[in-house]
């Protein structure tokens, strides 16, 4: 099974340079040129060609060959393309755009987690009224009631693991940023909306990404401890504007240490 292995490795190079401007827009090469460039088959290199063309970076046609796509054309809350901007020297503008993301989406999927635990009396919709099928009544979303109740326990789970780990000065370690990368994927599914939950693995790799470039203290300040616990418990009592509030400063501050590292 060594195909997968082989063009796994010529979309990351071909990715890496097209969104790091090596390859800019209407750079156009043949598969013969990738053949020879990187040693492989017609047919893993076509492979590449088509999981780069189903992320919007390139666009291929029969006798004119693979056409580099602007920035606009881009597949940009793909995981795999978020991890190649932040490879490239405009990382810091992919930080603050992202973090962007978060400051608009993790206040409201928090306060619809809360409304959410709210409409319940402050118990998981597993515990209280579903529908014929199961389904948490969210106004249309489509998370079961077990999913939603499991996350609600999972995020108060995760902002424990998180102070405990930052209190010990590991906050630059792979346990903590794994607790938050479930912490932050807790809350989206807690909201019951589809929609915010599909955005799951968008946000775990930029939280991810972020530690990569050494952006984690390993002490984190008290505030952001006490945020992530207050966003929990507010979640968990069914408090929604009080759980957006805390959303709204986690996000906040980080997207304050991206624009001012000194602040």
């Amino acid at each position: 099974m060594p195909a997968p292995v082989m063009h796994s490795e010529v979309v990351r190079v071909l990715g890496e340079e097209i969104v790091g401007g090596v390859l800019p827009p209407g750079h156009v090469v043949n598969l013969a040129g990738l053949e020879q460039r990187f040693s492989r088959s017609r047919t893993v290199v076509r492979e590449a060609v088509r999981v780069l063309e189903s992320l919007g970076l390139v666009v291929s046609q029969r006798r004119v060959g693979v056409t580099v796509q602007p920035a606009s054309a881009w597949s940009v809350l793909s995981p795999q393309v978020i991890a190649w901007r932040l490879a490239t020297d405009a990382r810091d503008q992919q930080l603050r755009s992202l973090t962007q993301l978060r400051q608009a989406l993790e206040p409201a999927a928090a306060r619809a987690a809360a409304a959410l635990r709210q409409s319940h009396g402050g118990t998981a919709a597993a515990d209280g009224d579903t529908g014929a099928d199961g389904v948490a009544a969210t106004g249309g979303a489509s998370a079961t009631s077990a999913d939603v109740a499991g996350a609600v326990s999972g995020l108060r789970e995760a902002a424990d693991r998180l102070r405990d780990l930052g209190q010990r000065g590991e906050g630059d370690g792979e346990a903590y940023i794994e607790a938050d990368v479930v912490f932050h994927a807790h809350l989206l599914r807690a909201s019951g909306n589809e929609m915010f939950a599909a955005l799951e693995s968008t946000i775990a790799e930029v939280l991810r990404g972020r530690a990569r470039l050494g952006r984690n203290p390993a002490y984190p300040t008290q505030r952001a401890l006490d945020l992530h616990l207050e966003l929990a418990r507010a979640v968990e009592e069914g408090r929604p504007e009080e759980a957006e509030n805390a959303a709204r400063g986690i996000a906040g501050d980080v997207l304050r240490e991206i624009t001012d590292p000194t602040a």
